[in-house]
């Protein structure tokens, strides 16, 4: 698995979903949408170091 560290720069919270996203560094930045519960279990908040590990079975590709 591709597993990237970095450091939490944001957590916004939903009713039952929060959105982290993670600074892996060279100024890119990971997002991942987990539930508000994982959040408060791994201990994520802004500064926190956490590893973005990444399995994708498609990838989505776009244009601005």
């Amino acid at each position: 698995r591709n597993q990237f560290p970095g450091t939490v720069t944001a957590v916004t919270k939903g009713a039952t979903t929060s959105h982290v996203t993670i600074d892996i560094g060279s100024g890119i930045a990971v997002t991942s949408s987990i539930t508000n519960n994982a959040v408060e279990e791994l201990g994520l908040k802004p500064g926190a170091r956490a590893i973005a590990v990444i399995k994708a079975s498609d990838v989505l590709v776009g244009v601005p």
